[in-house]
């Protein structure tokens, strides 16, 4: 079995829907950033409000921004784009961030969990079943877009022959142990989203 042992940070107190914004702080706190979840929400996270205009609803792009507050129950979410922005504005030089979406769960462990890595991974809240929807315009292109809902994301610290283990914000037990094929599969239905950082050679 590996398993990184990252400090934990529940979402529940004040993030309802800053799972992406705890992931990333706990993987900052890990590599030795003094820095909190609300400084990282307020200094480097790009939000943007829904509007309506004429009966339409009109929202961002969770590719470009968060969509509503991470402070707020009724809110949404973001895409690894958003988080792989705010984390290069937080880190500085010293690292490099790369956006993994796509990449196999071999390469996430290999390249990274092996080598002392956390990563930040997408799935569903508690592994639950993705719901499709709801829908809305984004403003410049006026293409509608859907959210996969029970949207989720975590820091994946490691795993064994039959599962994987997260620092999951939403569960207050800390490191939670997902089962290897439901896990990968809600993955899946989150566009396979992951975010990994490097140390830069110097």
């Amino acid at each position: 079995m590996t398993k990184i042992n990252v400090p934990y940070i529940d979402q529940s107190v004040k993030y309802p829907t800053g799972c992406e914004s705890v992931s990333a702080v706990m993987l900052l706190q890990y590599l030795g950033y003094d820095i909190t979840v609300d400084e990282f929400i307020e200094k480097y996270l790009e939000r943007k409000d829904f509007t309506e205009r004429d009966g339409v609803l009109y929202g961002p792009d969770p590719n470009e921004y968060f969509c509503g507050s991470p402070y707020d129950k009724d809110s949404f979410g973001c895409y690894a784009p958003v988080i792989c922005k705010a984390l290069e504005k937080a880190l500085g030089s010293d690292y490099e961030v790369i956006n993994e979406t796509g990449a196999d769960m071999e390469r996430l462990l290999q390249e990274y969990v092996d080598k002392g890595m956390p990563v930040v991974f997408w799935a569903c809240i508690n592994m639950r079943e993705p719901i499709t929807g709801p829908e809305w315009k984004l403003p410049e292109s006026h293409e509608n877009f859907t959210w996969i809902s029970n949207e989720h994301c975590m820091l994946l610290v490691g795993y064994d022959e039959e599962g994987y283990y997260f620092n999951d914000p939403y569960d207050d037990h800390g490191v939670v142990r997902y089962e290897k094929g439901l896990t990968e599969d809600r993955h899946k239905a989150q566009y396979e989203m992951a975010v990994a950082v490097k140390k830069r050679e110097k």
